[in-house]
This record gives C-alpha cells, structure tokens and sequence, in this order.
C-alpha cells in the first residue's frame, strides 16, 4: 500500500472518530428528563431525615414545655410550704371568747397573734393571750399588759383607778373603771418572769385581780395580738363591723 493510500484511510478514520462523538454528544443532549431519574429522586430521597428531624424537634419542644410546667409547679409547692411553715412559726390564730375585753375586743373576734417564739418582751398596753392550767384547764385568755416584773400595782376600787409604781394610769381603752376587787391584796409587787394583766372591761373581767389567774409567767404567753382580721358579733348582741378589721392597739 503506497503512502497515498495510507493517508486516505488516516483521513477517513478520523472523520468516523469526529462523527461518532458528535453523535454520541447530540444524544446525550436529547435524553428526555423522564430518562434522568436518578438526578431527580437523590434530593427526594434526602427529604426522609429532614421530615424525622422536624417531628423530633417538635416532640422535644413539647417535652420541653410540659417539662417547664412541671418544674414550676414543684418550685410553688415548695415556696407555699415554705411560707405555711413561716406564718405557724410566726403568727397564731385565736378566736375571743367572751367579753371580758369590751370594747376593744368582741366575742367572735378572729385575732392573729405574733408567737411567742419572736415575742419575748412583753410591755405595758400590750394585748397577749396566754394559757394558765390554773384557770379553765389552761384555756387561752385574752388580757392586757398593765404591770411587769418589778413594779409595783395598786388600785384604789372606790375611785377606780389604777396604779402603777405610784403614778395613776390613763386608760382611755376601758369600758368600766376598775372598781371591783376579786380577791388579790394590793399593793401587789409582781414577781421576775411575770406580768399583772387585766381585761379592759374591768367590772366584767377575771384576771390577775382573781386569785385563779393571779400573775401571768412569760414562759405562759402564746403571743401578742396585733391584727384583727374577722370582727365578732359580741354574743349576737351587734352585727359585725368591718371597719373594726385592722391593727388592734
């Protein structure tokens, strides 16, 4: 085969290679998208784990939420707790019973007291309830500071007036003057630890005037009246007055 021939056949070679690629390119190009599938399903197939992350977070998110309400509650149990065991430490609730502190207190009166356990000084003018096993099986009474340990109380019953280390008391707080002796001698010094308490109304009153009661130990004080939260009816003879509700002096 001469040289001439050789390059015909080179010529036509490559003219074959150059048509084959041009037909293989222009199908590639006419391939209907129907044909490209695989392309088309990968990100439909990365959608599975998207869809499993959004239904956790929201599962998470309510857990979460109910988690909060929960932790919330179980911090309110605890503070209530706290303030319930606060208030019995500090305050007791007493109702009045009886008349003996006309006006100033009525039968039925709710009082919250100030314990004793943050009470310890008691004073003149002072309003307490205390607990004597000597008087009705220790039942709470309700009287007022008139003299503490070291003084001296005297009385005179025939002008009814009152008596402390000499000098005669004011007291404006009275229904009654004081006028009538129970059995206690006086002058009356009263002992270290003690308090001498009467009611404020005095003619209707058992209390350190009565050798039943006598003196009041500290150690036998429940605590200090300070508030009056519910007013009573005085035995039915009054209907309640809430304008009374407030500090009691």
């Amino acid at each position: 085969m001469d040289e001439k021939e050789l390059n015909e056949q080179a010529l036509e070679h490559m003219l074959h290679t150059d048509i084959d690629e041009l037909l293989d390119e222009w199908m590639h190009e006419q391939t209907p998208p129907a044909q490209q599938t695989q392309e088309v399903s990968e990100p439909a197939a990365a959608e599975a784990p998207a869809q499993t992350q959004k239904e956790s977070a929201k599962h998470n998110k309510k857990e979460g939420w109910q988690s909060g309400v929960l932790m919330y509650l179980h911090d309110l149990a605890y503070l209530l707790a706290g303030l319930i065991l606060v208030f019995l430490l500090l305050f007791r609730v007493v109702v009045v019973s009886g008349t003996s502190m006309n006006s100033t207190l009525l039968d039925g009166d709710y009082l919250l007291l100030l314990s004793s356990t943050f009470y310890q000084n008691p004073q003149y003018g002072d309003i307490i309830v205390a607990s004597k096993e000597s008087f009705d099986n220790g039942a709470p009474i309700v009287k007022r500071v008139i003299a503490t340990e070291g003084q001296v109380v005297d009385i005179d019953f025939v002008r009814g007036v009152v008596y402390v280390d000499g000098v005669p008391l004011v007291e404006p707080y009275t229904l009654t003057p004081t006028t009538v002796s129970e059995g206690i001698q006086f002058p009356l010094t009263v002992d270290e630890g003690c308090l001498f308490v009467m009611g404020d109304n005095r003619n209707g009153s058992k209390d350190s005037r009565h050798p039943e009661i006598g003196l009041v130990d500290k150690r036998e004080v429940l605590g200090k009246v300070f508030f009056l939260f519910v007013p009573g009816t005085n035995e039915g003879e009054t209907s309640r007055d809430f304008g009374r509700i407030g500090v009691v002096n």
